[in-house]
């Protein structure tokens, strides 16, 4: 027990003067005329007996009394830690602030942020003279440094300095970093407070905490309620084929934590531009979806953004993105020795001509030789033997491009690339050219970017493809799937993915002679789609930010130029950048922390556009409950942890307060004066008779 007001404890000498009164007594007796001095005699002891219960009982009373009033004007209080809140030999502290984004939420008390502030003084202040005192925030910028101070002043000073930010680390990955800002502490007593809201998701990781036997660890729950929030917690682009001027689909996952159902208002804008709104009805625990469409004005990468009504925690009523609309596919048409290619060939040629495509046609012969680095998509068609360019094909895939391979007379031509890439093969072919149908096509995969969109609700499903001729394809890899099925059963389209791209096999030859796909809708958009899918690659959209290593991955940099990055207000900085083959690699660290759009601009190009975007992990207010929270810290640190009431444990003015116990020692001081009165007015000692 510890008193918070000490110095009144010298009123205790008060509890002397009924002591005293009693002792110096100096009343006279009254004298009384008695006829008969024997029964005089043994009134007096009788009387006398009575009275000195009475005296004695009255002191007692009197005395405790005083005791109790001048101990409850001391303003003790019992202790939740002795360790920290009490006077003792000189310890190093170690105060892990929980400074998370969670903590801008508020209850009755304030905003959390604030009342850790405020409990952070109270255990500096509580920290006595030659004691080491370090602030450690869960969330730090890249240029903090923990430094121990062996006066109050500075440590309060960082305490009150300690602000929400983002990127902020479990609390055991906190309390593991102060336990090694301990190792080299200046005294043995050594102590880890730690003062947080305990939000769940967040509390904890698989990062090893575990403390040496000197550290004591002592745990200061806030917060009073249960939390509301709403937060848009993620956004991605379901387009995987984007070009100016055709629609793209958005996709935003906004979700509520607490309170009731309701409907928010949703906005999606690009480069800072409003293009779409819509409502969002939300339930309570379960996320909801959010369509929206957008339409690209040009190509290049563009930022974009979706937004919700603003609510008590604006930091994740927002979520970044970048779309990336790609330029116009580079495509290798590679025609083969006596197949038909002409249709393939004015097809490409007529979106050549209007800028949809870059197009380059050769012979078979000239693959070989042909620099696949300058191409997005490569074109085979009807080719003899592809035996001596399977290899950098298949590697021309696994780096991100894509093939897309008709049959021609000999089918078992095209099994050296699909061995290459994993594939299954052909064991010839089905029909006759020019001959009989064999059957249509049937099924057709309508969730591939291939035909997303493609057809529309009037007419959702393609003309039928007779077909008299097929390749007989027997799939055989792990990573593939049919696009588009036919009655005979080899399918007429076959999607084998490899690496970061895929090769497409058409079961049939560009060729009437093979079926009437040439003559169908699908022909012309299959044909401008391939080209857009394989270009597209896994780069049409970014919304996870950095590497893991914090690095930015740059392609079509000019030489001789730095790159800059400018981040969401603006400033443009230039980072560290190394080149690697096809690509510069911006290192970047910590510079891009905060949430936002950052542009790698050279010149006044913008090469990339990068979507930051904090943790929707901390937007879910759901709390611990304290001894919870102890089990899982003293499970991570193998140390026993001690909780301390965050709204009762720590006075609001930083002194150690503990659990307070002035009323209880108020009520006892009251409860004897009521009984000190009860004797004095109502027991009066009467001579027997």
């Amino acid at each position: 027990m510890g008193f918070l007001n000490p110095f009144l404890l010298v009123a205790l000498a008060a509890a002397a003067i009924p002591i005293a009164v009693h002792l110096f007594n100096f009343r006279r007796p009254e004298r009384v005329d008695f006829s008969t001095l024997r029964f005089v005699r043994e009134i007096e002891a009788t009387a006398m007996r009575r009275v000195r219960i009475r005296q004695w009982l009255l002191l007692a009373l009197r005395t405790l009394a005083i005791l109790f009033l001048v101990l409850a004007f001391a303003r003790p209080t019992r202790t939740a830690d002795a360790s920290v809140f009490e006077a003792s030999a000189a310890q190093s502290l170690v105060l892990v602030l929980d400074n998370s984004r969670s903590m801008t939420l508020r209850d009755a008390q304030g905003a959390l942020i604030d009342q850790a502030r405020e409990v952070g003084a109270a255990v500096i202040d509580a920290t006595g003279a030659g004691d080491e005192r370090t602030v450690l925030p869960v969330a730090r910028p890249p240029e903090y440094r923990p430094v121990p101070f062996v006066t109050p002043g500075p440590a309060l000073d960082a305490a009150q300095a300690t602000v929400p930010l983002a990127g902020a680390e479990p609390l055991t990955a906190a309390v593991a970093r102060a336990a090694s800002v301990l190792e080299n502490a200046a005294h043995p007593r050594r102590e880890i407070v730690v003062v947080s809201d305990l939000q769940r998701a967040t509390f904890t990781d698989s990062t090893s905490a575990a403390l040496p036997e000197g550290v004591s660890v002592t745990l200061v729950p806030l917060g009073g309620r249960r939390q509301t929030n709403t937060a848009v917690t993620d956004v991605r682009v379901v387009s995987r084929i984007i070009e100016p001027g055709r629609p793209v689909r958005v996709e935003a996952t906004v979700t509520r934590w607490g309170g009731g159902a309701g409907t928010i208002g949703a906005s999606l804008l690009i480069d800072g531009q409003r293009v779409a709104e819509t409502a969002v009805d939300l339930i309570p625990g379960t996320p909801a979806t959010v369509p929206f469409t957008v339409t690209p004005p040009a190509r290049g990468w563009l930022g974009g953004e979706v937004r919700i009504e603003a609510d008590a925690a604006e930091w994740d009523d927002v979520r970044w993105f970048a779309l990336r609309v790609p330029p116009p596919p580079r495509v290798l048409l590679v025609r083969g020795d006596g197949a038909r290619a002409d249709l393939v060939s004015l097809a490409l040629a007529v979106a050549a001509e209007s800028g949809s495509l870059a197009l380059n046609e050769v012979a078979e012969g000239a693959l070989a030789g042909a620099d696949l680095d300058r191409y997005d998509a490569v074109f085979l068609v009807g080719p003899s033997s592809v035996s001596a360019s399977a290899g950098r094909l298949a590697a021309f895939v696994a780096g991100g491009g894509g093939v897309l391979a008709f049959p021609g007379a000999q089918p078992e031509a095209l099994n050296a690339l699909l061995q290459a890439v994993g594939g299954g093969r052909i064991d010839g072919a089905l029909g006759l050219a020019d001959g009989p149908a064999l059957g249509t096509s049937t099924d057709l995969d309508l969730d591939h970017p291939l035909f997303a969109g493609v057809f529309d609700s009037a007419r959702p499903t393609p003309e039928a493809i007779d077909v008299r001729r097929i390749a007989r394809y027997r799939p055989g890899g792990a990573d593939e799937s049919t696009l588009v099925a036919t009655g005979p059963g080899p399918p007429l389209l076959q999607e084998i993915r490899h690496g970061a791209g895929s090769v497409l096999l058409a079961g049939v030859a560009p060729d009437l002679d093979w079926s009437d796909l040439p003559q169908r809708g699908l022909f012309v958009p299959l044909l401008f789609r391939s080209a857009g899918y394989f270009a597209a690659g896994s780069s049409v959209a970014d919304t996870g930010g950095l590497d893991p290593s914090g690095s930015i991955r740059v392609t079509g940099v000019d030489a001789g130029q730095p790159l800059r990055l400018v981040g969401p207000d603006g400033v443009a900085l230039t980072p560290a950048q190394r080149t690697v083959p096809g690509a510069v690699v911006l290192d970047v660290g910590d510079v891009a922390a905060r949430a936002g759009l950052y542009r790698v601009v050279q010149g006044e190009r913008t090469l990339r556009v990068v979507a930051v975007n904090e943790d929707s992990r901390e937007s879910d207010p759901a709390a611990l409950d304290p001894a919870e929270a102890a089990r899982q810290l003293e499970a991570a640190t193998g140390r026993p942890v001690r909780v301390v009431d965050g709204a009762a444990g720590l006075a609001a003015e930083g002194e150690p307060a503990g659990t307070p116990l002035w009323t209880v020692f108020l009520a006892l001081a009251l409860a004897c004066l009521v009984a000190e009165t009860l004797v004095t007015t109502r027991w009066r000692p009467r001579p027997a008779a």
